[in-house]
């Protein structure tokens, strides 16, 4: 396990009616929203399992792993703007260092600079 920051995400209010109904949904009695097909809870290696076969599915020629989400959303947030700082608290790095790489890619880095 890797030594970051714990942060606080906020959950907007369509994700958290969707959570919400997924809970209704699931079955009676069970502490969690994101079950298995044979009703266990979700582990982190069945969801790691979930993303390798969804890129497959999807035809990347890389097998895609959990953490490219990560690395996507600080790349989103970054092109949108955020800056460096507030992506490091979001995304828990302890040291600048790794989240620089989102921003150094960013295509609109410059954008409105001299304004």
């Amino acid at each position: 396990m890797k030594r970051g920051t714990p942060s606080v995400h906020p959950i907007q209010g369509d994700e958290l009616r969707a959570l919400r109904r997924l809970k209704r949904e699931s079955p009676p009695h069970s502490d969690f929203v994101f079950m298995t097909e044979r009703g266990g809870p979700f582990t982190i290696t069945g969801f790691a399992f979930l993303v390798s076969r969804a890129g497959a599915k999807a035809g990347l020629s890389f097998k895609a792993h959990v953490h490219m989400l990560r690395h996507t959303a600080g790349y989103k947030l970054a092109n949108d703007g955020h800056d460096t700082r507030t992506l490091q608290a979001y995304l828990g790095y302890k040291d600048i260092q790794h989240t620089v790489h989102y921003t150094e890619l960013a295509t609109n880095r410059f954008d409105g600079f001299w304004r």
